[in-house]
């Protein structure tokens, strides 16, 4: 179809910016322009040429304003197809509108500030989507514009094809459906009780960020939680709480789990959470330096003043803190303190932000127990190795790919993380464990992902690991059960990867 060239506008706005430029514009191609309320007194200023919405349609504006623009001789001027619709048109006495200028109601921006919930209510718009999503779906026929920053470049389609081609009207026809989307969006969320709030910033200080709290999942997530005392929460701050909350909830016997960067760097688990944060902070006693640690267990005041003699810690998380606890704590005001629950609905589905788009998956709930163990060597573990090998594995969905964990005694000796090599990470895990004293003899190692060579087996063994948890479903699967049988250590298959990207 050629370029329209518009001939009637429809104007209502709450934002008004670059108004004048536009109306200057329509008046220089004698554009009829037809407006309403605020908007109509804004245009007034500029020219006498200008309708008002309730002489156009020759009805009253009605329930102090709600009713301004719903009426046919409107939505059929917009909607009518030329050509099809133009002798009912004349019949009905009503004419086209083939230019729509039309932004929302404030919703986002009144729900930011201190507002009740009828004043929000109200600030909900009706006859602008109406119209846009009209003007938008006669793309063919009729222009629609609802960001000033495009006048612009509307004026600049118009002077370059003398009229409005075709792609344009459908790239803002596009803009449109976008802009409902998101907007039904806020609605829906606050209306479910969905809150945004700022944070002290992102990944870095110079990233603005916010988290947006979802009340349909009231438990088991770092989002909902009870943030007692601290600091303002930064990006990083939630999100290596809630990876390490997530590692936690693998568990059922008292655990600790220390995370820095996205990543555990100690994992203990005993007789209690005093003894299982020992465990966990042996592991690694220079990573968990900053770091968030979190217990599946009450916290109590002889633990916490142990964690905040021994190490700077960022944030602490529990499902319950005794009074002496929280006194104890208040001595360090800074530490971010959370109290979360352990049991409760989780999410569904995981999103990352892509170039261009969005990656989407279902969250990663898989699991094994001993019955889906596969012994593939001669050797098999011991019960105490199969313990240790289950332990380990929990703590590996949970590390960085390429992921390997060292584990002994129901702790992690040591763990590797994020490299692109597996027998890097082999390599790190080993040297982790010699930096702490940790002995890493007749340990067990996790892998997330399975072993393509042999090789990450010959550094296992050469660190003296003597059990071997993995997916299995390599195409040399073979070689590497030989390299196991080779050095004596017995090796399991889970049939199942936790690659964590």
């Amino acid at each position: 179809m050629s370029s329209v060239v518009p001939k009637t506008a429809l104007i209502s706005l709450s934002d008004k910016s670059n108004l004048k430029k536009l109306i200057t514009f329509m008046i220089a191609h004698n554009i009829k322009m037809i407006s309403t309320g605020g908007t109509y007194k804004a245009i007034k200023n500029i020219t006498d040429n200008v309708i008002e919405v309730a002489e156009f349609t020759g009805f009253k504006e009605m329930m102090d304003g709600r009713i301004k623009t719903l009426h046919p001789k409107i939505h059929a001027g917009i909607l009518s197809r030329r050509g099809t619709d133009s002798e009912l048109l004349d019949k009905l006495d009503f004419e086209e509108i083939d230019l729509v200028v039309v932004n929302l109601y404030p919703f986002e921006e009144t729900i930011q500030q201190d507002c009740s919930f009828e004043e929000a209510v109200e600030q909900i718009d009706i006859g602008g989507p109406t119209m846009i999503r009209a003007a938008a779906k006669n793309f063919h026929h009729v222009t629609v514009l609802t960001d000033p920053k495009d006048y612009e470049s509307f004026i600049n389609e118009f002077e370059k094809n003398a009229g409005i081609s075709l792609e344009f009207r459908k790239a803002q026809a596009a803009k449109v459906f976008a802009t409902m989307a998101n907007y039904n969006n806020a609605i829906s969320k606050y209306f479910g009780g969905a809150k945004t709030l700022p944070l002290r910033y992102g990944e870095n200080p110079h990233q603005s960020a916010e988290l947006e709290i979802h009340p349909n999942l009231l438990k088991v997530n770092i989002a909902n939680a009870h943030v007692i005392q601290g600091k303002a929460l930064s990006y990083n701050n939630i999100a290596d709480a809630d990876a390490a909350w997530e590692c936690l909830k693998q568990f059922s016997e008292p655990s600790c789990v220390i995370v820095k960067h996205a990543n555990p760097c100690g994992v203990g688990q005993a007789q209690s959470v005093d003894a299982a944060y020992r465990l966990a902070y042996q592991t690694d006693p220079t990573s968990a330096f900053g770091g968030i640690i979190a217990l599946n267990r009450v916290a109590n005041a002889e633990l916490m003043q142990e964690i905040i003699d021994q190490q700077f810690v960022e944030v602490l998380i529990a499902p319950k803190f005794t009074k002496g606890a929280l006194g104890v704590l208040q001595q360090k005001e800074n530490i971010r303190v959370l109290q979360c629950d352990l049991e409760g609905d989780r999410n569904t589905h995981q999103v990352k932000i892509v170039s261009g788009g969005l990656l989407r998956q279902t969250e990663d709930i898989g699991m094994i127990d001993e019955s889906d163990l596969k012994v593939v060597t001669q050797r098999a573990p011991s019960p105490s190795q199969i313990i240790d090998l289950l332990f380990a594995w929990k703590v590996a969905k949970y590390v960085k790919s390429n992921a390997i964990v060292f584990a002994k005694n129901q702790q992690t000796i040591g763990i590797g993380a994020g490299q692109m090599s597996r027998v890097i990470s082999a390599a790190i895990a080993n040297m982790k464990a010699q930096e702490e004293n940790l002995i890493v003899e007749n340990a067990c190692m996790a892998s997330d992902a399975f072993f393509p060579f042999r090789d990450g087996i010959d550094t296992a063994a050469a660190s003296g690991i003597t059990a071997i948890i993995q997916p299995g479903g390599s195409m040399r699967d073979d070689e590497v059960i030989a390299a196991a049988d080779e050095h004596d250590i017995a090796m399991v298959f889970t049939g199942m990867r936790h690659f964590r990207h």
